[in-house]
């Protein structure tokens, strides 16, 4: 339990006489009468900490560290939706592979809201295939030479197997869990080369692929899925994956303003749009589409990966287009995985940097993957990591689990990002939950532990973080 001496309680933070911590335990009045509430999680690259709880790092609140970091709840900025993984074909099958009781209580870890589960928020599913099915195929594919203008043929049925019974498990688990969809490509009939790889979507069809779209979230809606946003086009500048498609952003801003944006309008589609959904290196892709006032009318904002540019391109758009929102969809684990570097790289880059500059949410690449590191189709991702390894029914937690529970498990969806000191020795980020509490997420990158103060409506505590440790702080 944490010493009366190690912690200054927060004047503006009196939470009552008596709460319940994460872990269960209770904590008793102090004698200022003030309850302090102060917990500290951290997983360390090197050694054997993974999500633990070490409020022996919490100092004497009289100290003085020389990493000084002010906290101010009243500046605020956006909201967030929440973290989590995407939830690929591949993932699917694995999780259905599990026996149904041990895949019951993982999915019960990776979603759940108890003392032991990570809260997973937010889940990225393909439209049709993406590169982690075992094979490519969309919606409505049809015999070379046909067509379907009215998608008379569209069926979802193909989801019904694996995917949609696994999303009301975990909507079971998670009610309010958002689900982003995204497609890879068409059906290869609306397509200039007619491949599942590369190649345009044809202006002739852009009418009947905003009605693929309608239909398909009609379909998920009647099985019970919302789908809360969706990307036009996974990574429109990338089209030598399998499957995928390329799509200029002039292309993106027609097919929109001309098709989607008004058929969903018309079918009273709520599915929030999103642009671009590729890397950070061209931030003016999706900002000269929002230039466009016919097409910005229906988008809410952008979507970004980090395999080129750099996180604080969120910004420049954010900047350009301060209404509309902005989304981190999508980063790989490379196999075999270096925990300590994937681990440190990403938390910092991503669960801090992409909230620093403005994203609403952080979304992994990808949930699972076998030991083999199947399913992919042929052309697609031959050497991507999961957050977990599954095997059977073994599990195994990779640095992807540990980065995005130390940010899902502490800071839920509805949370705003809130004012802290930019620190380059201790790289961090702030909220307030919806339960008034507050989270901090820091990291020591360095090969010796430092200590930092924590400072906030005139209160102060001080914290020691291992080397080469994330943590999480919470009060």
């Amino acid at each position: 339990m944490i010493k009366k001496t190690m912690i200054y309680a927060f004047m503006g933070l009196i939470l009552g006489s008596c709460a319940k911590h994460d872990n269960g335990e209770s904590t008793t009045e102090t004698e200022d009468s003030f309850l302090a509430g102060v917990e500290v999680y951290i997983t360390e690259s090197e050694g054997e900490s993974r999500l633990t709880r070490a409020d022996e790092l919490i100092l004497d609140e009289e100290k003085e560290s020389r990493v000084r970091l002010e906290i101010d709840p009243a500046q605020r900025f956006q909201v967030m939706d929440g973290f989590g993984f995407a939830l690929t074909g591949g993932s699917a099958s694995h999780l259905n592979a599990m026996s149904s009781s041990a895949r019951e209580a993982l999915l019960q870890e990776l979603f759940g809201s108890g003392p032991k589960d990570i809260g997973l928020s937010y889940i990225r599913i393909s439209i049709g295939a993406s590169d982690l099915d075992a094979e490519v195929y969309s919606y409505n594919d049809l015999p070379a030479g046909e067509i379907d203008l009215e998608q008379n043929n569209f069926s979802i049925d193909r989801e019904k197997e694996v995917l949609i019974p696994l999303l009301k498990e975990i909507k079971t688990i998670n009610p309010a869990i958002k689900i982003m969809a995204s497609p890879w490509s068409p059906p290869v009939w609306m397509k200039s080369n007619g491949e599942s790889k590369g190649g345009q979507l044809l202006e002739q069809y852009y009418d009947t692929y905003a009605r693929y779209f309608v239909k398909y979230f009609q379909a998920m809606k009647e099985e019970g899925i919302d789908i809360d946003a969706m990307t036009i086009q996974n990574e429109p500048l990338h089209p030598g994956n399998n499957p995928s498609m390329k799509m200029l952003p002039e292309e993106q801003a027609n097919f929109i303003k001309r098709s989607l944006g008004p058929a969903f309008e018309a079918a009273g589609i709520n599915t929030k749009i999103l642009l671009y959904d590729h890397n950070a290196d061209r931030p003016d892709y999706p900002i000269s589409i929002l230039d466009d006032l016919e097409v910005r009318k229906y988008v809410e904002g952008s979507a970004f990966h980090l395999y080129g540019g750099k996180i604080d391109a969120l910004t420049e758009v954010h900047n350009a287009h301060p209404d509309k929102g902005l989304y981190f969809t999508e980063q790989w684990f490379g196999a075999p995985g270096n925990f300590a570097g994937d681990l440190m790289w990403h938390f910092k880059v991503l669960m801090i940097g992409a909230p620093r500059n403005w994203s609403k949410n952080v979304i992994e690449w990808n949930l699972s993957s076998a030991p083999d590191l199947q399913p992919h189709t042929d052309g697609g991702c031959t050497r991507c990591l999961g957050g977990i390894t599954i095997d059977g029914d073994q599990v195994t937690r990779n640095s992807g689990y540990y980065s995005v529970a130390h940010a899902s498990k502490y800071v839920p969806g509805g949370s705003v990002r809130i004012a802290s000191t930019k620190s380059e020795e201790i790289p961090n980020v702030c909220f307030e939950t919806p339960e008034g509490r507050l989270v901090m997420l820091a990291i020591n990158e360095s090969q010796e532990s430092k200590e930092m103060s924590v400072s906030s409506d005139g209160g102060r505590f001080a914290v020691r973080i291992p080397a080469g440790s994330i943590a999480t702080l919470l009060w």
